[in-house]
C-alpha cells in the first residue's frame, strides 16, 4: 500500500518527521534511497553481500544517529557519508587481514557475472563489453581503497569535488590530487590488461 501522506513530502520534511519518531517517514527515506546507498556501497567493496550489509548497518546507524542530523547537507549526502566511512573500515580491517589468495578473491568476484542471465542480442558484442567491464573491474582492484573510492564518486557518482572532499573527510586538494593520481594510474593499468590478452 502507498503511503501518501509520506511519498508526496520532500527529504527535509520527512527527516524532520522521523526525528520526532515517525517510524513511517524514515521507510519512505530508506524506499526512496536504498538502492543508491547500496551502489556506493557496491562500487566500493566490489561485492554484493558485503554491499548490502553494510548498506544495511549504514540505514540502522542512520536511524540511531538521526538527531545528529543538523541538514547542513542534504540527507542523501550525510548518509552516503555513513555508508561510505563503514565502507573503508571494512575495507582496511580486510586489508590487515589480507591472507586469502587473489584467485579466491578473483573467483568470489567472478561468481556474480557467472549467475547473471545471459541477454544477447551481438553476442560478440556483449563478450567485448563483458571483458572491458572485467578490465576495468581487475583495475579498479589494484588502486588503493583511497584513490578508488575518489575515482568512483567523481566518476560513477558524478559528485563534485567539495561534496568528495566533505564526504571522505579531507582537503580538496587531496581529492583532486587522488583523482588526478587514481585516473593515470587506471589508464596504465588498463592499458597493461588491454595488450596482457
Amino acid at each position: 500500500m502507498i503511503d501518501l501522506v509520506h511519498s508526496s513530502a520532500d527529504d527535509t520534511e520527512l527527516v524532520r518527521n522521523a526525528q520526532a519518531g515517525d517510524l513511517g517517514a524514515f521507510e519512505e527515506l530508506v524506499a526512496r534511497h536504498r538502492d543508491k546507498i547500496f551502489g556506493r556501497a557496491l562500487s566500493m567493496m566490489r561485492n554484493e553481500q558485503e554491499a548490502l550489509d553494510l548498506s544495511q548497518e549504514a540505514w540502522v546507524k542512520a536511524w540511531q544517529r538521526l538527531n545528529q542530523f543538523q541538514g547542513d547537507s542534504s540527507f542523501t549526502t550525510w548518509l552516503t557519508r555513513i555508508v561510505i566511512n563503514l565502507c573503508l573500515d571494512q575495507l582496511r580491517k580486510q586489508k590487515r587481514r589480507q591472507t586469502e589468495s587473489i584467485e579466491a578473491m578473483e573467483e568470489e568476484s567472478g561468481g556474480v557475472e557467472r549467475q547473471m542471465p545471459v541477454v544477447a542480442a551481438n553476442p560478440t558484442e556483449r563478450l567485448e563489453r563483458g571483458e572491458l567491464r572485467r578490465r576495468i573491474d581487475r583495475a579498479l582492484d589494484q588502486l588503493s581503497h583511497e584513490h578508488r573510492t575518489v575515482l568512483i564518486l567523481h566518476e560513477f557518482e558524478e559528485m563534485e569535488y567539495k561534496t568528495i572532499a566533505t564526504t571522505v573527510g579531507c582537503s580538496i586538494g587531496t581529492v583532486m590530487s587522488r583523482l588526478f593520481y587514481a585516473r593515470r594510474k587506471l589508464a596504465a593499468l588498463l592499458a597493461d590488461l588491454k595488450t596482457d590478452h
